[in-house]
């Protein structure tokens, strides 16, 4: 399983990004894709997840309203479309596998899905800076 994210960069506050997860080593659509993000000194934040076949989609609190995840098949890509970002959005976001099946497991219907253990590899993480 190989991720690789990018799309992070300085932005000010108000501003936009929008993040790419290319996934490959697995069968896209089979396995749900979660994304995280990693701020110095706290401990990682699931923001979103993805159940690409099944469409499932869910949002940490933090992010609702603000944050959109989509995915592409052909490309085997997730995106996180982030929009009004805050100062307190910083961090390294990165996106992992979901560890089960996403039909069978009922993927991405719940606050379970955006736990850590729940994902297994993830990408190296992309960088977003948020100036105020």
């Amino acid at each position: 399983v190989q991720l690789v994210e990018s799309g992070g960069g300085l932005v000010q506050a108000g501003g936009s990004l929008r993040l790419s997860c290319s996934a490959s080593g697995f069968n896209w659509g089979d396995y749900g894709i979660g994304w995280f993000r990693q701020a110095p000194g706290k401990e990682d934040e699931g923001v979103s997840c993805i159940s690409p076949q099944e469409h499932n989609t869910f949002y940490s609190d933090s992010v609702k309203g603000r944050f959109t995840v989509s995915s592409d098949g052909e490309k085997s890509t997730a995106y996180l479309q982030m929009m009004n970002l805050k100062p307190e959005d910083a961090a390294i976001y990165y996106c992992a596998v979901g560890r089960l099946p996403a039909r069978s497991s009922g993927w991405c219907t719940g606050q379970i899905h955006l736990e850590r253990p729940m994902y297994i590899s993830r990408g190296q993480g992309t960088q977003v800076l948020v100036s105020s």
